[in-house]
């Protein structure tokens, strides 16, 4: 395939070297379609595997030329498809996000669709990670949490990194630590905040499963309490639902965390204060979840081998300025999918140094908007045979 140089200088090169592809997939190079702007390109990829045919879909963004963002539905604890947040926030292209709390296994509490990791969306802090044993998705590799994020930093550089967080309530004497923000699941012992970005999704499901065990029973000790203005105007022994004004914030306890919010009574004055941080780089102006698969060039260890599935992946090259998004189509005749590590190997391909691995299966789906069109078009072909309503998902945004 040739490259033009203005694509060279654009960094939206998109030829795959199949020498680099060892196993078990070599590619058919295609020749690439326009670019969709400036900065972004899309091709179609098709691959050759030991399983049999695999249809994929790469999306190449240079970060001096555009930018990423997080797709998503306005509310954390809310769902919508791919093309319809992408339309909504204008986006040239766009993939799934992060894995998500899409079922139920407590009774009489509804999922409530939130993700499983960070998200940042345009500099704002929208929630923070649930516990590792609460999370939906295939095993965690090793040195991997879901605290892992695809974020760029303020510098524009792309980056695969953490976020933690930090917060504290605070009442006269009294000092309590959050460990939850809109969050669907809170560690046992714990104190979660939830903001009006939560949306209007039951607060009881942060009180369900355990440290260990994501189905474990809902705890009977647990606590809500509501501040306003920075004044607590109601508290009651079961968490609600319902949307929560922009003024107020609402803390929700279990078990040790319940005891210390039940410490707080109508009138008292409380201050709560929640950061999401990084340590390894400048703030992140975005960011989603998932889990890295290759890190600093090399796998990481105990990838799965054997499961081929739908997959949606993106990776990032050693200076920060490229991105590569990818869906790899499965579960069909014509795509056979990919394991985790074959995915892995696939976007090292590319060039990337640091990729990670999002949600798939019936949630990976890839829309691009093609130059002068008025709408976008999904580009590959969801195993559900439509696209699901997911969580968030990564926007490609002209700068």
């Amino acid at each position: 395939m040739t490259i033009s140089p203005s694509s060279r200088r654009r960094g939206v090169a998109l030829a795959v070297a199949a020498a680099c592809l060892v196993v078990p997939a070599t590619p058919a190079v295609a020749e690439p379609g326009a670019p969709l702007a400036d900065g972004v390109g899309y091709r179609p990829l098709e691959l050759t595997t030991a399983h049999g045919p695999v249809r994929g879909h790469l999306l190449a963004v240079d970060l001096r030329h555009a930018r990423l963002d997080l797709l998503h539905p306005g509310s954390v604890a809310a769902t919508d498809e791919i093309p319809d947040l992408a339309e909504a926030q204008g986006a040239l292209a766009g993939v799934n996000g992060d894995f998500f709390n899409i079922s139920s296994s407590h009774e009489g509490v509804a999922a409530t669709g939130a993700s499983v990791g960070p998200a940042v969306a345009a500099g704002q802090d929208l929630k923070a990670a649930v516990p590792d044993a609460q999370r939906f998705g295939p095993a965690l590799p090793a040195t991997t949490s879901t605290r892992d994020v695809l974020g760029v930093g303020v510098n524009r550089q792309a980056r695969v990194s953490e976020l933690s967080l930090e917060g504290t309530v605070r009442s006269g004497p009294l000092r309590y630590d959050i460990e939850g923000h809109n969050t669907y699941a809170l560690a046992e012992d714990g104190i979660a905040v939830f903001t009006s970005e939560w949306g209007d999704a039951n607060r009881v499901r942060a009180t369900c499963g355990s440290d260990t065990s994501r189905t474990a029973p809902c705890s009977e000790q647990t606590e809500e309490v509501v501040v306003r203005d920075g004044v607590v105007i109601a508290e009651r022994d079961r968490p609600g639902e319902g949307p929560i004004p922009e003024d107020t914030v609402v803390l929700v306890g279990r078990e040790d965390g319940a005891a210390e919010l039940e410490a707080l009574d109508e009138g008292d004055r409380v201050r709560v204060r929640h950061d999401l941080t990084t340590f390894d780089g400048p703030p992140l102006s975005f960011a989603v979840g998932g889990f890295p698969i290759v890190r600093g060039g090399d796998d990481l260890p105990g990838l799965d081998d054997a499961v081929l599935a739908p997959r949606t992946a993106a990776g990032v090259s050693a200076d920060g300025r490229t991105v590569w998004l990818v869906v790899v189509d499965g579960r069909s005749d014509d795509s056979a999918g990919m394991t985790v590590a074959e995915l892995a190997e696939l976007v090292r391909s590319f060039g990337a140094t640091d990729v990670i691995n999002l949600d798939g299966g019936g949630s990976s789906t890839m829309v691009t908007r093609e130059p002068g069109a008025t709408r976008v078009t999904v580009v590959n072909t969801p195993s559900d045979g439509q696209p699901r309503a997911v969580a968030n998902g990564v926007g490609v945004f002209p700068r």
